[in-house]
């Protein structure tokens, strides 16, 4: 008790005296009023015994805490869950920030200078019932307990949800803009710590990262604060079930929002990012590095291989060249010697024959001149030009034997002849022992005609000539029975090439043979009865046309074969102008010629090739 100096008045008390009431401490506050008169603290200590072992470096003055008294007398003790319970306790500055013995403290604060006993106290009218005392309850009860304290959190209205928009011409403010925005929303992040937005020096690898992080952001911001039903007020389990389904289906709603929410922001910012246009602009540009370098590696490579190339075809040209001059020089040197041979062999049948007629052909009556300048011819056919020299130097060494010489010569030949011919017979014997005819029958004229034009059409020098040839005479033969094979063909050939006559001569006598059986032929095909109309037809206009059945020369067969390369198919009315480049030959000569050389390199080749798979 305190007490001022001096007289009052009776019945009233004097200004500063103390008036001792009887209070009574309810609840913890209860706890606290027992536990400071049991350890003889004061009044002031005994609120604060319940958090004096958890002070730490986060305790702050009392002085710090914000008392907007005008707010707590606005708020409405039945709408608790519109108010910012921060800025009831008076953390509006700390706010998520705000430790729990922070918040402790603020609450501590409230109760001592708003509750109604002490605004009682104090001569306030408190009206119990709606009173904002209510209101500071609230919000410890809400920021005390982590559950609740994470769902207010999550809906805090000082937290500014807006995004920026895509500006991409604003390169210099990006970091500017859009950093807060990133820092202000990496509460959320289950992770820590939260990567930064960085600055325009940033590394490729270190926005990645960033933008991984951001685009995989585990969020633990949820909805359940603004549950519209408490589910703990229903009347039974029934009730509470279906309550909890319809807050948990307005929470994902809310929470897919969000999701929604975040992944425009994060899509702004990587389209807005100068940085990641510099990095795509880098990577192309590396790209478009790389496919120059493998283009020029390709073309050099492709360079180099020009150069082998040409280097190889210059040397293959030269290496050519060099065999071709050689080959021109041999044929050059070949050809002097075949002009030296043959000036020098006719010069020896010149020295013969004026030897010969010197000496009235060494005859003594004009049948055995006639006789001897027959074989003077023969010796000068078939004697070699040694042969010839010899001869000659005999006739000079021994002019009084100059007959005598002759004969012998004359006689020597055919003995040689005969010899040949006996060797040749045999070899032909031989040949049918061993099995050379297959058929044992004699030769047709067709057979031999076939035989010539094969001998003509397959050179010297064909791939397996003999087997080619017996298998064109087999495939064009009138009598299929008869097969004749290589062997045989050869010999046969051999034998038309012995005696006194040649290949050339036994040709025409045979090509005249066919004429003569042609021209049987067409006669007896006009007198059969049995000859189809369409055949008499063809006769016929050959004859009008003039077809000319004599055979092709080489010089006409030449100068249809220039003709034919001359006049290509595309060149109009071909046939007359291919007919007026080779003399005494009409235009159907001309087609027909054409088609009997088509058809014979068809035999040819279908021959070459029954040989060949033989």
């Amino acid at each position: 008790m305190v007490s001022s100096p001096g007289p009052a008045a009776p019945g009233v008390l004097p200004a500063g005296f103390l008036i001792e009431r009887e209070v009574e401490p309810v609840g913890r506050w209860f706890l606290n009023h027992w536990d400071r008169l049991q350890s003889n603290r004061t009044i002031s200590a005994g609120y604060m015994s319940d958090s004096s072992e958890e002070e730490d470096d986060d305790t702050i003055d009392e002085d710090e805490f914000e008392d907007d008294i005008e707010y707590l007398r606005s708020l409405d003790p039945k709408e608790t869950k519109d108010q910012d319970h921060y800025r009831v306790l008076g953390l509006s500055k700390l706010r998520l920030k705000a430790t729990v013995n922070q918040i402790k403290q603020a609450h501590r604060f409230k109760v001592l200078n708003h509750h109604p006993d002490k605004r009682k106290s104090a001569g306030e009218a408190v009206k119990l019932d709606d009173d904002y005392f209510s209101c500071i309850t609230k919000a410890y009860e809400i920021l005390g307990n982590p559950i609740k304290r994470k769902g207010f959190d999550s809906v805090d209205p000082e937290f500014d949800d807006d995004i920026p928009d895509v500006k991409k011409e604003n390169k210099d403010t990006f970091i500017e803009v859009y950093g807060p925005v990133f820092e202000r929303n990496a509460r959320w992040s289950t992770k820590t710590p939260v990567p930064t937005l960085g600055d325009g020096n940033s590394t490729r690898e270190e926005v990645d990262a960033f933008y991984s992080f951001w685009y995989d952001l585990d969020s633990w911001r949820e909805y359940s604060y603004l549950d519209e039903e408490d589910k703990e007020k229903a009347n039974d389990k029934w009730e509470r079930r279906e309550i909890e389904k319809i807050n948990r289906a307005n929470r994902q709603d809310k929470k897919k929002e969000e999701n929604k929410r975040m992944r425009k922001l994060i899509d702004n910012a990587y389209n807005a990012d100068p940085r990641i246009a510099k990095f795509r602009e880098e990577e192309k540009q590396e790209k478009l590095d790389k496919k120059k370098a493998k283009q020029d590696a390709a073309k050099a490579r492709r360079d180099e291989e020009e150069r082998l190339k040409n280097e190889e075809e210059e040397k293959a040209r030269l290496e050519k060249e060099k065999l071709e001059a050689e080959e021109k020089k041999n044929q050059e040197a070949a050809k002097k010697e075949r002009e030296a041979q043959k000036k020098a062999i006719k010069t020896e049948k010149k020295k013969l024959r004026k030897v010969t007629k010197d000496n009235n052909m060494f005859a003594e009556n004009d049948e055995e001149n006639l006789q001897h300048l027959m074989e003077v011819e023969r010796l000068c056919e078939i004697l070699t030009c040694e042969e010839l020299l010899d001869l000659n130097n005999k006739f000079t060494k021994e002019p009084t034997k100059g007959r005598s010489v002759f004969l012998g010569a004359v006689n020597a030949l055919n003995a040689r002849l005969e010899k040949e011919r006996g060797e040749m017979v045999d070899t032909g014997k031989q040949s049918k022992e061993k099995g050379a005819g297959k058929s044992g029958k004699e030769w047709s004229s067709e057979e031999i005609q076939l035989l010539i034009k094969a001998v003509n059409v397959f050179p010297a020098g064909t791939n397996q000539r003999w087997e080619v040839v017996a298998e064109f005479i087999n495939q064009h033969t009138p009598t299929p029975e008869t097969v004749r094979n290589a062997k045989e063909t050869l010999f046969k050939a051999k034998e038309m090439q012995s005696g006194n006559f040649a290949m050339s001569s036994l040709k025409d006598e045979v090509n005249k043979m066919a004429y003569e059986n042609l021209e049987k032929g067409k006669k007896k095909d006009r007198s059969d009865p049995s000859e189809s109309t369409e055949s008499k037809r063809y006769d016929t206009v050959a004859e009008i046309q003039g077809v000319n059945p004599a055979p092709w020369s080489p010089e006409e067969q030449k100068l249809l074969e220039q003709a034919l390369k001359t006049f290509p198919s595309s060149t109009p009315e071909r046939w007359d102008r291919i007919a007026e480049s080779v003399p005494n030959r009409s235009k159907k000569d001309c087609m027909k010629r054409y088609k009997e050389l088509a058809e014979l390199i068809r035999a040819k080749k279908a021959a070459q090739a029954a040989a060949a798979k033989k």
